[in-house]
């Protein structure tokens, strides 16, 4: 398997920040370069030392950089994805933290190129009984009965391939009654809200922090031929939505989940189901308490590999 080695430029503050960014979406090794830490580390230990290669010494100057490893094909374009749409989300989330410009570099191809690169990777996959995720440029095998969801994801989170799409799909499938409106919150492509129209939803809106994602989605929806069923919103989580829904779903990572439900509540009506999805393993039981403490019952849990997904209603009484 071949390899893309990436960097985020960040900050001494930040480093910490992008660090479980990565961790939060599945990356389980990184590297961390911080001119200030080599520079405490120095003044730590040069009084043992007889020479110091210059090329050691130039690690003071520069910027703190995180890099990491993502693998050459649809599942690292999909982590890809989510990373870039969580690197967007950090400042408003850390509003007082200097976090640096959060650039993100491409060792031996650019960012562009391997936005299409990956394309070869990805063919029609089945999700759930009987949702088909087709890319644009491929013709899908369909039973009677299929719904077809098309897609050109692009660089927006959500081709369907990834553990968290799937999970929560396969729950919007089970859960999703015609005619209800849907909530999706950090819509990415747009392939829940889209897959929710698709199998009978009256309106959906769709929420992403990143313009891209929403440029993204409203494409993805017009190839579906539900773009005028369809609002997309680009705003934090929920800041500039209003009323409620009948379902809400929400792919994202644990921490933004911890932090949509202090607000998620006030969108739910008695018999809303809220999907949840994103959540590496070991969050889970934090996800759990923070989704009780807003006062949701979880109705049920699905696993998939290291990934979670839940569905919760508001408690009773």
């Amino acid at each position: 398997m071949e390899w893309q080695q990436i960097t985020i430029t960040t900050t001494h503050q930040g480093k910490e920040i992008v660090g479980g960014l990565l961790v939060s979406h599945g990356v389980r090794g990184f590297v961390t370069q911080d001119p200030e830490d080599f520079q405490e580390f120095l003044e730590d230990t040069t009084v043992h030392w007889d020479y110091i290669e210059e090329d050691l010494l130039s690690l003071k100057e520069g910027e703190t950089t995180v890099t990491f490893y993502l693998p050459e094909n649809l599942q690292g374009a999909e982590m890809l994805g989510a990373i870039r749409a969580g690197l967007t989300r950090l400042p408003g989330e850390n509003p007082t933290l200097d976090l640096g410009s959060l650039e993100l570099k491409m060792d031996t191809v650019r960012e562009e190129d391997w936005s299409t690169a990956w394309k070869k990777y990805y063919h029609p996959v089945r999700v759930g009984k009987r949702l088909v995720i087709c890319p644009c440029w491929e013709t899908a095998d369909l039973n009677p009965g299929d719904v077809q969801v098309t897609l050109d994801p692009g660089m927006a989170f959500g081709t369907g391939t990834h553990e968290t799409t799937r999970l929560c799909m396969q729950l919007l499938e089970d859960y999703l009654k015609p005619g209800q409106t849907v909530l999706d919150v950090g819509t990415g492509s747009g392939i829940l809200a889209i897959t929710a129209l698709l199998l009978g939803a009256q309106s959906a809106t769709g929420v992403d922090i990143d313009q891209l994602s929403v440029k993204i989605a409203g494409e993805n929806a017009a190839l579906n031929g539900v773009e005028d069923k369809l609002t997309l919103i680009a705003g934090d989580l929920t800041q500039k939505v209003e009323g409620k829904f009948d379902l809400i779903c929400a792919n994202i990572v644990a921490d933004v989940i911890l932090r949509l439900c202090g607000s998620v509540t006030q969108f739910m009506n008695t018999d809303t189901v809220l999907l949840v999805s994103g959540i590496i393993e070991d969050r889970k039981d934090q996800v759990v308490q923070g989704l009780l403490d807003a006062g949701l019952e979880i109705v049920e849990q699905r696993q998939e590999n290291d990934w979670c997904a839940m569905a919760c209603k508001l408690k009773e009484g």
